[in-house]
This record gives structure tokens, C-alpha cells and sequence, in this order.
């Protein structure tokens, strides 16, 4: 099991600035290269304080640009709102820039906020996602390609420059159902997933669903590689751990505003409304502990056979304490579970 860093940008106090929150962002990117990780992930996120990135693959060009081995991932590049002849031109470049170390992660977009106010309507994702996915893929791998279907009609056409990775940028897809998770591992696609602050078991289910739809592929799956991104806080003792746990609960009241509640946003700041879940809820779900608590509790996601393990750990602590919990968790947690030194670059 490998260990990535979520680069997630929150901040509940707007004051604190564009210019730091992405300042600290990169400064968490050269520490997770620095210190053993094996690459960091990029939200996309618009109009809203919490995990805003409008544009990951900015973000990625400019992380890959001051550090030198992690894979830079995009968790995700939201595909419905965007054209795909555009967007593929986009990622050719990042592809290029990031000297191939990118790592397309592409879904349909979580908060209907966000995706309704640029026109496309919620309940309309999943089906322009799934065309969007083959547009895009397409235009990475082919050339003079014309297309005719639901939501794309155009003559041939050829992205310029061509990718640096053959036959095209690595993509991986974004999806939390299990049944989702096997259709979109069948059909060879490598997957991002969590289970939120989903109960415990969930994980498992994921987990198993990939699993099973790889071993039907046979060698062809062999390459396949499941991400899963979890809240992940390595503290320095009980007391920074019960703060760290406080921290967590005002931002899932943020967050489910956004993601399942009414989404109540004034001046771009969430609203935090009330957790929907106590304290105690979010204390057995999320990983935040000390070390020997974070090696006891994730022995059961190194035996479940995660490839890649996201540790998203950014709850509105001051940068000074992540950066410090971030050098925690690799010097006395990592070593307990990474099969492997380096970055290894995936098919």
C-alpha cells in the first residue's frame, strides 16, 4: 500500500486569501515529495470555500514544477462542465508540462451548487459524464476524430500537440458505489473512490468490487490500481487528536450543506450548518489519532488490498501543525504498511 497526500484546499475564513491557501497547498506538494509520499491529489472545486481548485490541471503543472518524483493526480477534473476538444488540448498540455507524472482523475461532479449554476442540470451528469469519457478518450488516442451522439456532434478533428504519454495520460475514474466501481474497473479503467464518512464496512464493499471485476479481466487487469481517499489525521498525542476531531465536525457541517443538504451559500462561504452526524459518529469513521492508533487502524485497509491509500487531512488547522502531521504520519505510520520505495509509474 502507497500513500498519496490530498492537496484540499479549505478555508472557512476567506480573509486568510487566494494567495496563501494556494501557497500552503504547494508547500504540502514539496513536503510529500521530500518526504516519501507517492503523489499528491488535486480537488476541483467552484464558487465555494471548501476544497476550491477551479483549475486542477493549473494546479498540477505548477506542483510538478517544484518537485521532482510524486505523481500528480487530479481528484477530480469535473467532466460535464466542460467541453471535451477544449479540455483534451488542456490535458495534452499538462501532459506535457508535468513531464507525464500527471494522472487524469475525471468525474461527474458531486455538488449540484456548483454544476447547476454553469447550466448543466444535476440529474443530467451521469449520462453527459459517460459520453464525455469516451469523447475525451478518444481525442487523447485518435486522430481526425468525428463524433455524433447526445451531447457531442463534430466533424474530424485532431488535438495538437499529441500527448507525451502513449497512447494517452493516465486517467482514473471517480466512483463510490460498488456496482459502479466493478462496470468502471471491467471496462479497464483504473478508480479513485471513498467511502466519505460513510460507516466502516462500506470501504470493504468498495474494495472487494475491484477486486473482483480485476480478476475477471485476468492479465489484462493485472495493471489496474484503486485509490481511496480517507480523512486522515496523524496527531502528536490525544489532546491535538480531540482538536483535529472538533475541526472535522465544522467542516462536515460545510460540507454536507453542499454535497446532500440545501446548499446555503452566501459570498461564495458555506454556511455551517449543524454535522449530521455527532461527534462520536465522525470519531469511529475518520482515521484521526496518534500514530500507534493510525498503524492499529489501518491495518484492515492494508489487508483489504488497497493499491494507494489518500490521506486528506486538511480540516482548517494552521499550516505549521498539517506540515508537521504530515512529517508524523510518513516517519512512524508509512513504513508499516508501503511495499515499496519510489515512485513506480502505473499503466
Amino acid at each position: 500500500m502507497e500513500f498519496n497526500h490530498f492537496l484540499s484546499s479549505y478555508f472557512p475564513d476567506p480573509a486568510y486569501g487566494g494567495h496563501q491557501l494556494f501557497a500552503d497547498m504547494l508547500e504540502q506538494a514539496q513536503a510529500a515529495d521530500r518526504l516519501g509520499y507517492r503523489g499528491v491529489t488535486i480537488p476541483e472545486h467552484h464558487l465555494i470555500n471548501i476544497l476550491l481548485t477551479p483549475s486542477p490541471l493549473q494546479m498540477a503543472v505548477k506542483v510538478a514544477s517544484i518537485t521532482r518524483h510524486i505523481e500528480v493526480v487530479t481528484s477530480v477534473a469535473v467532466l460535464p462542465i466542460r467541453d471535451m476538444r477544449i479540455f483534451a488540448g488542456e490535458v495534452t498540455q499538462a501532459d506535457i508540462l508535468t513531464d507525464g507524472r500527471l494522472v487524469l482523475g475525471v468525474g461527474r461532479g458531486a455538488f449540484a451548487y456548483e454544476i447547476e449554476r454553469f447550466g448543466v442540470r444535476m440529474e443530467e451528469t451521469r449520462a453527459k459524464f459517460d459520453e464525455s469519457v469516451e469523447v475525451l478518450i478518444a481525442l487523447l488516442s485518435q486522430e481526425e476524430v468525428g463524433w455524433s451522439g447526445e451531447y457531442y456532434n463534430f466533424e474530424p478533428l485532431t488535438i495538437m500537440p499529441r500527448p507525451l504519454t502513449k497512447p494517452m495520460p493516465r486517467m482514473m475514474i471517480a466512483v463510490m458505489n460498488p456496482p459502479g466501481i466493478a462496470a468502471c474497473t471491467r471496462r479497464g479503467f483504473h478508480i479513485q473512490t471513498t467511502p466519505l464518512a460513510g460507516k466502516r464496512e462500506l470501504f470493504k464493499y468498495q474494495i472487494n468490487a475491484h477486486k473482483e471485476a480485476k480478476a475477471e479481466l485476468g492479465t489484462k487487469g493485472e495493471h489496474l490500481r484503486i485509490m481511496m481517499s480517507r480523512v486522515t489525521y496523524c496527531a502528536e498525542n490525544e489532546a491535538e487528536a480531540s482538536d483535529i476531531l472538533a475541526r472535522a465536525y465544522d467542516y462536515y457541517g460545510r460540507f454536507d450543506n453542499v454535497f446532500t443538504g440545501p446548499g446555503e451559500v452566501e459570498n461564495g462561504c458555506i454556511l455551517a450548518l449543524p454535522c449530521i452526524r455527532s461527534i462520536e459518529e465522525l470519531e469511529q469513521n475518520l482515521l484521526i489519532g496518534t500514530p500507534q492508533q493510525l498503524i492499529d487502524r489501518m491495518a484492515e485497509y492494508h489487508e483489504a488490498g488497497i493499491d494507494e491509500y489518500i490521506l486528506s487531512s486538511n480540516l482548517g488547522q494552521p499550516q505549521s501543525q498539517h506540515l508537521d502531521a504530515m512529517q508524523r504520519f510518513a516517519e512512524e505510520v508509512m513504513p508499516h504498511f508501503c511495499t515499496s520505495t519510489g515512485v513506480k509509474n502505473a499503466a
